[in-house]
């Protein structure tokens, strides 16, 4: 059992910065992928990128990419989402999740475990 937890949501005003972490508190499998997800009240919970585990191989959706960096510190271990030119659409809850392999699927029904979330509220 993989038990995972994001930091580092907050407010901030439409056009502002906010940087997200997600932290294993049990041993990860050798390879896998981190995904980062958000849910905003009454929609479903989307994708918003991805790494793996191995390598820098990224993947972003449409709304985010230029916006939002998903990358390792220098040890390759806690992963992190950095997002700049905040959009009030982009308020939700922000989730990360982790599926074993490599493959930077963007479903959620393909990854195995799943953090709380954190808040990220954009004000305008």
């Amino acid at each position: 059992q993989v038990q995972l937890k994001e930091s580092g949501g907050g407010l901030v005003q439409a056009g502002g910065s906010l940087r997200l972490s997600c932290e294993a508190s049990t041993r990860t499998p050798n390879t896998y992928v981190i995904g980062w997800f958000r849910q905003a009240p009454g929609k479903e919970r989307e994708f918003v990128a991805a790494i793996k585990s191995i390598s820098d191989d990224t993947k972003y959706a449409d709304s985010v990419k230029g916006r939002f960096t998903i990358f390792r510190d220098n040890g390759r271990t806690t992963p992190y989402l950095q997002m700049n030119s905040l959009k009030p659409d982009d308020t939700a809850v922000y989730f990360c999740a982790l599926r074993r392999g490599v493959v930077l699927s963007t479903q959620t029904g393909q990854y195995d475990y799943w953090g709380q979330g954190t808040q990220v509220t954009v004000s305008s």
